[in-house]
């Protein structure tokens, strides 16, 4: 078997301010090294910075400017996705491969300028090469400007809660072994909260990650899912939470006593600590429409601070089945922005594009690729699609090819609507599975209110999808199980508080309608944010065009753009 070898890599990290006064001046260093860990009983050589994953927090200000300053020291290329920031007018610091530059290869180093805008809550930092980001990841907090303040009182701490996974193997094999043979990826071995599986897994107890509150007072946890394939549940037990921000927007107070949360999104949430002071866990489970993707699930502890004698056991929460679709979209149904004058709502009233997108997972006959094998017994391989095109990426980046004009890279013909209308959710035919391969952009002209639909599809059977925008947040105006039905569901749009958001899930044979203004210039990456169906091929790539005068233009590239070659 082909073993990969991953050395350091070092990024330094100054955190600068923008042309403004109460903007702060960090710095940070980070090392991306081959670190030996011990979980679940095995040793275990995984990529992390500064010998830990997750990899350091960042801490920002609204409207500063970040300065990573990556240099590669590993035998393995890389970039990084600011997963949530706008960038505006600098798509070149986004991040995907081969979409808005080409990798940073061993020896090389980039600097990446991290442009935040309008952010302000939880936000995460990402690899976007390979499977890379499994252990490549960190949070990102956005504080309120100084003299600003949150818009709930202020707690008595914050604590970045990530939740990953974890393979008894190199990442890097798990995906090409999948891509070669056509199949599913085999499923990591256990998940993580803040990089650890909790006691509940073998040999784990004296890792757990803990945290102590004090009777009576609130605390803010940053919840992000840095999860490869799944929405998790999360809950706490005995304690309802409050929900008061997603994707690095704030929302109205929302209590409940779970969490549905998707790969990609963060959900703000305050913890009151008002129950018998004593210990509980805090516990996440997957959530899966179909298939069943269950690795147990991680615990930390809540530790109340005082003098009793803990529990020698405590009790896990009570979560739903792992495929309740109904408590998913309900929880997340429930999000609405905080709309209020320091906070106002600027969702699109009229339209000037409307876009229909399916989303499905497809197969393709083997014969058709001979050059590799196929383990499905079917005799077919799995891709997946937008509007049945799966896309193919470059060996140079799509912004580079946009901006200096270099042809026979990508074609102007993405469709905005399927090429074939069906009954996207119900009984589907054969000749619907197998998708065309293409490196399809859509065009838009600069300041366009966009309407764009999500609808699932029941091709190869139903499935949920996170779908992820970058360059811009978007407003989540209507969402519902079933065909999406243009004469009857708008009607029932909500334009007055929609959640503002970066990452949503469209649920499993269902629909999702979302509005944006595209008024960021530049070239922005679309795509599912479970890795596999985004290694079949789920994504595709807006342009949008310059709009009039300097703000409204995409900036020249850095001098230090990596190179494919």
């Amino acid at each position: 078997m082909k073993v990969f070898m991953i050395l350091p890599l070092a990024i330094v990290v100054l955190l600068c301010s923008v042309p403004a006064t109460d903007a702060a001046i960090r710095s940070y260093t980070f090392v991306l090294e081959d670190t030996v860990y011990t979980k679940l009983c095995e040793n275990t050589t995984i990529l992390t910075i500064n010998g830990q994953s997750p990899g350091p927090t960042i801490v920002a200000k609204k409207g500063d400017l970040v300065i990573v300053d990556l240099i590669n020291r590993a035998n393995h290329s890389i970039t990084i996705h600011w997963h949530g920031v706008k960038m505006p007018r600098y798509p070149w610091w986004d991040g995907p491969e081969f979409v808005t530059q080409c990798p940073i290869k061993p020896g090389q180093r980039f600097k990446y300028n991290i442009v935040l805008s309008d952010e302000e809550g939880t936000l995460w930092w990402h690899a976007h090469n390979d499977w890379s980001r499994a252990t490549v990841y960190g949070a990102l907090v956005i504080l309120p400007k100084d003299g600003q303040s949150y818009p709930f009182p202020k707690p008595a701490d914050e604590f970045p809660v990530l939740i990953g996974e974890w393979w008894k193997a190199d990442i890097q094999e798990v995906m090409e072994e999948f891509l070669a043979n056509g199949g599913d990826p085999n499923n990591s071995d256990a998940f993580l909260l803040n990089g650890q599986p909790g006691d509940l897994y073998p040999c784990s107890k004296q890792d757990t990650f803990k945290v102590t509150v004090e009777f009576g007072k609130t605390y803010l946890f940053r919840l992000v899912n840095s999860i490869m394939n799944n929405i998790m549940f999360f809950k706490i037990a005995n304690h309802n939470i409050t929900v008061v921000g997603s994707d690095a927007s704030y929302t109205k107070p929302l209590n409940s006593d779970y969490i549905t949360i998707s790969p990609g999104q963060t959900i703000d949430f305050l913890l009151h600590a008002n129950q018998i002071p004593s210990h509980y866990y805090m516990a996440s489970r997957v959530y899966a429409s179909s298939g069943i993707f269950d690795r147990g699930i991680p615990t930390g502890i809540i530790e109340y601070a005082g003098n009793y004698t803990p529990p020698t056991n405590l009790t896990v929460p009570d979560f739903f089945e792992f495929n309740d679709t109904g408590a998913a979209v309900a929880f997340t149904n429930q999000l609405k922005s905080l709309a209020d004058k320091k906070h106002p709502v600027d969702v699109p009233q009229t339209v000037d594009k409307s876009l229909f997108f399916t989303l499905s997972v497809n197969t393709r006959n083997c014969s058709s690729n001979s050059s590799t094998s196929c383990v499905r017994s079917e005799g077919d391989r799995l891709l997946a699609s937008v509007n049945n095109i799966t896309l193919l990426l470059p060996h140079t980046s799509i912004l580079n090819a946009y901006y200096y004009k270099i042809p026979g890279v990508y074609t102007k013909d993405f469709p905005e609507s399927p090429l074939y209308k069906f009954n996207y959710t119900g009984e589907i035919t054969s000749n619907l599975t197998d998708p065309q391969n293409g490196t399809r952009v859509l065009v838009l002209e600069h300041n366009t209110n966009v309407e764009l639909v999500f609808q699932g599809t029941n091709i190869v059977g139903g499935i949920d999808h996170p779908m992820h925008l970058h360059g811009h947040s978007f407003y989540v105006v209507g969402s519902d199980l079933g065909n999406f039905n243009p004469d009857i569901h708008p009607k029932n749009y909500n334009l007055k508080d929609p959640p503002l958001m970066e990452t949503i899930a469209v649920p499993r044979n269902g629909w999702t309608a979302i509005r944006f203004k595209a008024n960021n210039p530049g070239v922005w990456f679309m795509h599912c944010h479970f890795e596999r169906h985004v290694s079949w091929g789920m994504g595709m790539t807006f342009i949008i065009k310059n709009g009039k005068g300097g703000k409204a233009r995409m900036a020249p590239p850095p001098r230090d753009m990596p190179k494919c070659t």
